[in-house]
């Protein structure tokens, strides 16, 4: 009897350390995009306040220069490029420019290898029309012709105005 009950309990620990370790190691892209998105978002946050201020070119076009605290993020890929270290995936800052959202910080690629900067996000996708609603997209969304599960999140100025967007991808499989 005392083998049966030290068995059972050997197995009830290990089925639970299971249950826990597979949750933890296996987590999936909606989990991972979560995260990423938290990462993004506190990284930025120990910058500053994020605000528009001025206007710099991003891939000869004009737009509006976004700036956390100090720091600005048109054609600055630290921020992103961090995020993309230590989550995998793909990260993205846009400045809403008129009706457009444009990438100014970005480690997505286009075909051709380079950083997709001065690339707006789809007018016509499902993301775009959640943010003009200020609210917060997480799902499946084609980039640059490539499907992603991926997450976007407003970026408000002091004034609660919606000035751009946080975004973070992973292609999928």
């Amino acid at each position: 009897m005392k083998k049966c009950m030290l068995a059972l309990l050997v197995l009830a620990f290990t089925a639970g350390f299971l249950i826990q370790f597979s949750a933890r190691v296996f987590a999936g892209p909606a989990e991972d995009v979560q995260a990423a998105m938290q990462l993004l978002k506190s990284k930025a946050a120990t910058l500053g306040a994020p605000s528009v201020n001025g206007e710099e070119a991003v891939a000869g076009k004009n737009l509006p220069a976004l700036h956390f605290g100090a720091t600005k993020m048109n054609n600055n890929f630290v921020l992103v490029d961090e995020v993309q270290k230590e989550m995998g995936g793909t990260a993205t800052i846009f400045v809403k420019s008129g009706d457009e959202f444009v990438r100014v910080a970005t480690n997505v690629k286009k075909d051709d290898g380079s950083r997709a900067i001065g690339t707006v996000l789809d007018p016509k996708g499902r993301a775009i029309a959640v943010i003009a609603k200020g609210e917060s997209y997480f799902g499946e969304a084609d980039i640059l012709g490539k499907p992603y599960v991926t997450g976007y999140e407003p970026i408000r100025d002091a004034s609660n105005n919606i000035i751009g967007i946080y975004y973070v991808g992973y292609l999928k499989n």
